[in-house]
């Protein structure tokens, strides 16, 4: 590590503020900045922690709509009994995130603002068309993420909610690297009033993308046997060590297959 200067936030107000001055970072769960910041990767000269800030914290849940602190760790959505029974579908999304320690530091807004090419949640408010609102705006998640740990966040703008309108049917199912648990190709799913919306998060080489195909097949069937022979391009499709593109296809295709299983229960 290097020297750095810590900032305890006591109000998103007050965060901002700090951000100002310097090269300055927010720090939220820290599940990815901090180990950036070891193999210096990542240099600011300020460090904003906005983990104690209360307001940042909380689910609430109106009718159907829901809105998520950006400050809430993946435990507690993974745990919220009134979620939970309205849209199950996440939940067991945050439950399979990293290990214990990582679910109960990591926040939802973290991951968000970091936007992982390979996280989990980018997935599921891309596919559940949410909103991503931050201390200056509010955001479409189509617009939201950009590309490659890119998002449409400008300098010092701080995510301190996201909300969205739960679908009448949803799922998830990814399969996860053995070590991280990162999704090696993960598919939300989501059936709502505007149709079949898929998202799919871990195979794209610019990040989360909703899936034409897959959403075409299921928008006549929502069925998993509405996918038999079906196939997707691997064409900007990620290749690497792990899977290849071509695997990456097959594994979109079979994971949205599990995904629309759980969906319909």
């Amino acid at each position: 590590m290097y020297s750095v200067n810590y900032h305890r936030a006591n109000s998103v107000d007050d965060a901002a503020k700090m951000a100002e001055a310097g090269d300055a970072k927010f720090l939220s769960g820290g599940m990815t900045l901090i180990p950036a910041m070891k193999t210096r990767l990542a240099a600011p000269s300020d460090l904003i922690d906005l983990t104690h800030i209360s307001e940042l914290k909380g689910i609430t849940i109106s009718g159907r709509t829901v809105t998520i602190g950006a400050g809430t760790i993946h435990y507690d959505v993974a745990t919220h009994t009134d979620l939970k029974a309205l849209c199950p579908a996440l939940c067991h999304l945050a439950s399979h995130i990293g290990d214990p320690a990582v679910r109960h530091r990591g926040t939802i807004g973290g991951s968000v603002a970091n936007n992982d090419p390979a996280a989990d949640y980018p997935s599921a408010l891309l596919a559940m068309g949410a909103t991503i609102i931050t201390n200056q705006r509010e955001i479409a998640a189509e617009d939201f993420f950009t590309g490659l740990f890119e998002t449409a966040l400008e300098e010092g703008e701080i995510v301190t909610a996201v909300t969205f309108e739960v679908p009448e049917k949803s799922g998830y199912a990814k399969f996860p690297n053995p070590a991280s648990r990162y999704a090696m190709t993960g598919v939300f799913v989501a059936k709502g009033k505007d149709g079949v919306r898929v998202a799919v998060t871990g195979a794209g080489d610019n990040g989360v993308f909703r899936s034409e195909p897959l959403e075409t097949a299921l928008a006549t069937s929502f069925d998993a046997k509405a996918l038999e022979g079906l196939s997707v391009p691997s064409d900007n499709l990620m290749g690497d060590l792990h899977a290849s593109p071509e695997y990456r296809a097959n594994l979109i295709v079979v994971m949205a297959k599990r995904a629309v299983l759980a969906a319909n229960g």
